[in-house]
């Protein structure tokens, strides 16, 4: 088979369609004859050598994709050969096939195409499992979402919404403020012209927001123990805007507020298929009644995937990014 190899960290320019040995699956895996991946920030600090997979696992890029079953290994009886999904990966999405456990593959919803579908694996498990399974965030609760017109914006948007929670999100441009409206937000913050703080005291009247899905990091630690409201909870993501910062415990004890970090590519295996499960048993049904929807910007040949880094890396999307395997 073919598949996108970095021989050594650098800029997209490094990205290499490349014939390589086909995966074998082992028990408890199948092999997905993949028809299109989702580009995922985190593909882009694997190309600059920050972010390696884990050890034992495909060390191509690649968290997500759709296809078809085209192998079974032992011990897997519910899914079949010819079966068309969509799965969640630790790796080796940018290729023509790709071995997955079985627990961490999903049906293709109904009324979603085929390429569609490698848009939902990544972000629907992201979202479901920080801000639902993780930080219970609840109807009558205010979330503020950082990046709102990314892939895990769009997503964790549009489930807030559904769920009837209040939806404030950050953007960089009015552009995209207007976007992030469609998807689900109730209000849009430009944080290059605008505090971000101070609009969310504005906007909740003083109280804050009860949940932050941060995808920044460092960065914005302190501004985001500021726009807390009493016992609310910071989920942090992601980590572009570094790693350390210095935090006044004190405030965060005077707000009885929380701070949870998660990351979900080097869960062990069957925490991982827990989550699937759960996005199955929750997410699933919406995207089938048509009340979420996976929102692709731009779906490219995979033997472009450097300019689709570029995409990413520009900051020139809304929502996900696909390569087609063709």
């Amino acid at each position: 088979m073919h598949a996108i190899v970095i021989d050594a960290p650098g800029d997209s320019d490094v990205l290499r369609w490349r014939e390589v040995p086909d995966p074998v699956p082992a028990a408890g895996e199948v092999v997905i004859d993949v028809v299109a991946a989702g580009v995922n920030r985190a593909d882009l600090l694997q190309r600059r050598g920050f972010y390696n997979p884990p050890p034992g696992s495909s060390p191509y890029p690649g968290l997500e994709c759709s296809g078809i079953v085209s192998a079974l290994g032992e011990g897997v009886t519910q899914w079949a050969i010819g079966d068309e999904v969509c799965a969640l990966l630790v790796g080796g999405g940018y290729a023509e096939r790709v071995a997955v456990p079985a627990g961490h593959v999903l049906p293709v919803p109904d009324g979603i195409s085929l390429i569609d579908a490698a848009a939902l694996p990544e972000v629907a498990a992201t979202v479901w499992s920080n801000l639902f399974m993780l930080a219970g965030l609840r109807s009558e609760e205010t979330l503020l979402i950082h990046g709102g017109t990314s892939g895990i914006g769009t997503m964790a948007s549009q489930l807030a919404h559904d769920l009837g929670a209040r939806v404030i999100v950050t953007c960089g441009t009015p552009e995209k403020v207007a976007s992030a409206l469609t998807f689900g937000a109730d209000e849009g913050i430009d944080y290059r012209q605008t505090d971000f703080v101070a609009e969310v005291a504005s906007l909740t009247e003083g109280r804050g927001v009860d949940v932050i899905l941060d995808v920044i990091g460092a960065k914005y630690l302190a501004r985001n123990i500021d726009a807390l409201a009493p016992n609310g909870r910071l989920v942090v993501i992601g980590l572009p805007g570094g790693t350390k910062a210095e935090l006044d415990l004190n405030q965060l004890l005077s707000k009885r507020g929380a701070i949870l970090a998660t990351s979900l590519r080097g869960r062990p295996d069957d925490e991982k298929a827990a989550i699937v499960a759960s996005v199955r048993a929750h997410v699933w049904p919406l995207i089938e009644a048509g009340r979420i929807r996976p929102v692709v910007d731009r779906v490219l040949p995979i033997a472009e995937a450097a300019r689709a880094h570029d995409v990413i890396e520009a900051g020139a999307h809304v929502g996900k990014v696909l390569l087609l395997v063709e």
